[in-house]
């Protein structure tokens, strides 16, 4: 059997994809598995064991996209029709992702048409559609239950955590013998979920007083590195810097050591519930309903109501004390699950 997985997404959707894949490997343990994902994508999926191979189509960025994107896809869905896939799954609602499907030439091409209802040309393109109502639902969930729908046989439940397997994790030498620390992930390119600058600077003053270290982890944005640079000024000797300079495999190896992980959401996020890591999400701008820590201890922190001042943005209304508390909360037995 040999199955292709499309989700031409963000980074954190790529690897929120990795459950529904431990899934099908385990009911097809001889299967070929093969993803698609956007390119700069696939960094984060090189520690799910159960992927042969992962296929890059066009960045997600409109700024990184170019006039001959066109042509590289159909160069890639001619590489995907020569492999005769049985299945291939277009899990990103997406009219690229559905026309690589469409022209996979597979024998089971299978979607979701519950949340958002398919044209009627697209109606036509599938011929396995599943009707999981997924708004209000995990997008692990969306996806688990739309590839189970298109199966012969169910997929068994419970629906597995998300993957980035310890063996295959890198260590960041500096971090190598630090016995105990947190990591913190303050920035994102999205302005809707950023968190003043202060208030991380108030955060890693506090942190400071329970653990010996903090990393700070960043993407290459020119903003978050900017950002974790000032923050580890303020105490270079115990707040160390990741710079944008980590592979995710690196990220990886530190979360799989680390006693906590506080960040926005971001796909670091969904890493740290993928390493096992114990973790502190700020939610701003999105849906902790759909994007949650996936199965791993965690305490969201949402904006609190604030009636005196309703024009504060939401960012505003996340205390340090709110933050500090669901720290305390986790660090307190320093389970993981």
């Amino acid at each position: 059997m040999k199955f292709l997985f499309i989700k031409l997404k963000h980074i954190g959707d790529s690897l929120l994809l990795t459950p529904v894949l431990r899934s099908v490997r385990t009911v097809y343990p001889q299967a070929e598995i093969w993803v698609m994902v956007r390119q700069g994508c696939e960094g984060i999926l090189k520690g799910c064991p159960d992927i042969d191979r992962v296929l890059t189509a066009a960045a997600p960025e409109k700024d990184k996209r170019r006039p001959w994107n066109w042509a590289l896809d159909f160069g890639l869905a001619a590489t995907v029709r020569r492999k005769h896939f049985d299945y291939v799954f277009e899990l990103g609602d997406g009219d690229r992702g559905r026309w690589l499907t469409l022209m996979s030439g597979a024998r089971h091409r299978c979607t979701n048409a519950a949340g958002r209802p398919l044209h009627w040309w697209w109606q036509r393109t599938f011929t396995d559609v599943s009707n999981y109502w997924w708004y209000k639902s995990h997008q692990v969930e969306k996806d688990f239950h739309t590839v189970s729908d298109c199966l012969p046989d169910p997929l068994p439940l419970p629906i597995p955590p998300l993957t980035f397997a310890r063996e295959r994790s890198q260590p960041w030498p500096p971090a190598a013998d630090l016995p105990r620390f947190v990591v913190l992930h303050p920035g994102t390119r999205w302005s809707i979920k950023r968190w003043p600058e202060q208030r991380w600077r108030e955060l890693c003053a506090q942190i400071l007083e329970r653990v010996p270290t903090i990393v700070l982890s960043c993407g290459p944005d020119s903003e978050e590195i900017r950002l974790c640079t000032t923050l580890s000024s303020t105490d270079p000797g115990r707040i160390l810097n990741t710079s944008g300079r980590t592979s995710w495999a690196q990220l990886a190896g530190l979360l799989h050591r680390a006693v906590l992980f506080v960040g926005v959401d971001t796909a670091a996020m969904h890493l740290a519930a993928a390493c096992s890591c114990p973790t502190v999400a700020l939610f701003m701008g999105s849906s902790p309903v759909e994007w949650a820590p996936w199965q791993t201890r965690h305490v969201i922190i949402q904006p609190a109501n604030d009636d005196e001042k309703p024009s504060r943005s939401p960012a505003e209304r996340i205390s340090v004390r709110m933050v500090l508390q669901a720290c305390d909360k986790l660090l307190e037995t320093g389970e993981r699950m």
